[in-house]
């Protein structure tokens, strides 16, 4: 049996891809070249192509501040593209499993989402990933929806690996220390969503972080001290020191009540999934600093960001899981 990957091309994708193949599938792996998926005909292309028992979508739109004035687009991609995807997999009759987010959340909480919670998103992207979930489930209740959070790996832009590269550059780094989530290394994120896709009887929605919670500050002071610089280095701070177009959600924490029910455990503590990332050398100090407020820029003016893009799509966590 088949399993195609879309969004392969991207940090989660990119783990999907070697974790399924690590089990023994068939994969194709599809990246925005190979399959763009707001289109329904290439989509249906590579569905007669491949014949997938088993999807995996991982393509997204993850710039956050960017799908504020870009709703529109941000939502053919989030919302309209796991529709077409539905609809293939219910036409040919495969199994669906589509990565969401903590972001259709409202980020208010006390204690940790659970997956029925009613949802609430206060940002453009947080709405389209909940259109994309609403969709999915409408057509294909059969289907997988897995939220996750702050993720990060050695594929694309993320957090830890802007961390990595800005202790190298800088003296002190000020982080935020009022926003609570889950650092999910993608390795491990991407086991589980193979796990549930081998399943064959997963439905509805879950939730796949690494356990336990923390703060952007304590994260980066455990990035550092991982690689043997100061963690005094890293200095707390408040969001309201980072002017986003998106809020940033105070409280990311997902509850996992249903991995008992596929027979799985949760995953593993944050901490030890980011000593077995940075101890394996999977990851590698990012090219720049991607589009996350947490640790304070050089206020100098410096190369133009790049426009927003599909690729790498994941959902991207530094606050824009």
């Amino acid at each position: 049996m088949v399993w195609l990957v879309t969004g392969a091309n991207g940090m989660l994708g990119h783990e999907v891809v070697a974790r399924a193949r690590e089990r023994g599938h068939d994969v194709a792996a599809a990246g925005r070249p190979d399959l763009d998926i707001r289109d329904p005909a290439r989509i249906d292309a590579a569905f007669r192509e491949t014949t997938p028992g088993v999807v995996v979508n991982c393509a997204a739109w993850t710039a956050v501040d960017a799908a504020e004035s870009h709703e529109p687009e941000a939502y053919r991609v989030n919302a309209d593209g796991p529709r077409l995807l539905a609809e293939a997999c219910a036409r040919y009759g495969a199994r669906l499993v589509h990565v969401s987010t903590d972001y259709v959340f409202p980020g208010d909480a006390v204690a940790p989402y659970r997956e029925d919670d009613p949802a609430g998103p206060r940002t453009a992207y947080g709405r389209t990933k909940l259109a994309g979930e609403e969709a999915v489930l409408d057509l294909l209740p059969s289907a997988a929806v897995v939220r996750t959070a702050w993720l990060y790996g050695a594929h694309g832009p993320n957090f830890v690996r802007t961390m990595l590269r800005l202790m190298d550059e800088r003296e002190t780094l000020d982080v935020v220390d009022d926003q609570r989530g889950q650092p999910t290394w993608a390795a491990d994120l991407a086991g589980r969503l193979v796990a549930i896709g081998e399943t064959g009887s997963a439905a509805g929605r879950f939730h796949a972080t690494n356990s336990g919670e923390t703060t952007w500050f304590a994260f980066a002071r455990e990035i550092f001290r991982l690689a043997g610089a100061d963690p005094d280095r890293v200095r707390p701070t408040t969001s309201a020191a980072f002017a986003a177009p998106a809020p940033r959600p105070a409280f990311s924490v997902l509850d996992d009540t249903r991995s008992p029910e596929l027979g799985l455990e949760p995953l593993r503590p944050w901490r030890d999934a980011l000593h077995a990332a940075q101890r394996g050398s999977a990851l590698r100090p990012a090219r720049r600093t991607p589009d996350l407020p947490p640790a304070r820029r050089d206020p100098r003016p410096g190369p133009a960001r790049r426009d927003p893009g599909l690729e790498p799509a994941q959902p991207i966590p530094g606050p824009d899981a």
